[in-house]
């Protein structure tokens, strides 16, 4: 199975458990799929996020 395959399972799998899953699970899910990234960023030195930023915009254009 490649990589495309992976991506497809998880995705049904998400749905799946969205579904299936209570209120409270749900926000604790979104929760961590946001806050995780952001603290993580914040956690950066100001010069380490000026150059990831440099990264981002080299990868766009």
């Amino acid at each position: 199975m490649g990589r495309t395959g992976y991506v497809v399972v998880g995705v049904i799998v998400a749905l799946i458990a969205f579904i299936l899953l209570p209120g409270w699970v749900k926000l604790l899910g979104v929760l961590l799929l946001v806050g995780v990234p952001a603290a993580g960023y914040l956690m950066l030195d100001p010069s380490q996020r000026r150059r990831l930023r440099g990264q981002a915009r080299k990868r766009i254009g």
